[in-house]
């Protein structure tokens, strides 16, 4: 098996479908099917089952999979390995964090970046999903979850205090909740991952039993968009609040846990010039925002 080969074997076992391992690679379907079709004929065996829902490997794909994986980790090794002897910041730097994060913080720290450091180029992927540093799916990663992956080195740089908030008009139609009615008459604006694992929701620390859910969103941008649409009342980081023009409700309260956020690399991968500047001007900026508004 040679290496091209192999990644793009590797990229269909982790994908739904060719059309995903293909756009996963950055190539063309039928390129992959073609030098899947190569490969099995190379090895003159059926590493896969073509299935209406996608592709199932056989028992010799199994086996593939194994030294294929092996493959895998001694060329990301020799990748790591000599990328680390650089000492001029310039190349591609794979970035991934949430929707807020990117377009209050991330774009603007880029900017500044390109004019100190300007043959460095950042591809930025928002995402809520966790993707891979070991797999170098990213070079550095924000999350708002602590890894808890042991050769990954983790840096808290953030830790932002979250609140409850609702746009004026919205006030004006529905007026202000209260605490001891667990938004009786009040509609919610909900994260909608929150949703899947909490039994009942809770803004700022009160069980919110008696209001109605408006409207479920799969990341905190929307949350703030949909609050300042005037759908309903939902939690936040403070300074997102105050930097959205929103009234933040029961001031005296606020989330029990902060909103915390990890910055995440390779450990291999740091000692490069480019990661590393990439990761002094990234950080700082998101380590700028300290809660208290902007």
């Amino acid at each position: 098996m040679n290496w091209d080969d192999t990644r793009i074997f590797l990229a269909i076992t982790r994908a739904p479908s060719a059309r995903a391992a293909a756009r996963s690679l950055g190539i063309d379907q039928a390129t992959v099917g073609r030098r899947l079709n190569a490969l099995e004929a190379e090895l003159g065996t059926r590493l896969f089952l073509r299935a209406r829902d996608g592709y199932l490997l056989t028992a010799a794909g199994e086996a593939a999979l194994a030294a294929a994986r092996r493959m895998e980790s001694a060329a990301l090794h020799l990748r790591t390995q000599v990328e680390g002897q650089d000492d001029e910041p310039r190349g591609l730097v794979r970035v991934t964090c949430t929707d807020s994060i990117a377009v209050d913080l991330l774009l603007p720290a880029i900017a500044r970046l390109q004019q100190r450091w300007p043959q460095i180029r950042v591809d930025l992927q928002v995402s809520a999903q966790l993707l891979s540093l070991a797999h170098r799916q990213a070079d550095i990663a924000f999350r708002n979850v602590r890894p808890d992956t042991p050769d990954l080195v983790v840096r808290r740089v953030a830790s932002w205090p979250v609140g409850l908030f609702a746009s004026a008009a919205y006030l004006e139609r529905f007026g202000q909740p209260l605490p001891e009615d667990e938004l009786r008459g009040h509609h919610l604006v909900a994260y909608a991952p929150y949703l899947e694992n909490a039994s009942c929701l809770t803004l700022a620390g009160v069980p919110a039993r008696q209001g109605r859910i408006a409207a479920a969103v799969p990341s905190s941008l929307m949350v703030r968009k949909a609050v300042a649409a005037g759908i309903g009342v939902g939690e936040m980081p403070l300074w997102m609040g105050e930097r959205e023009g929103l009234v933040r409700l029961w001031p005296d309260r606020r989330r029990a846990h902060d909103y915390d956020v990890w910055m995440v690399m390779h450990p291999d991968l740091q000692r490069t010039a480019r990661v590393r500047a990439a990761a002094e001007f990234l950080s700082e900026a998101v380590q700028g925002m300290d809660g208290r508004g902007v």
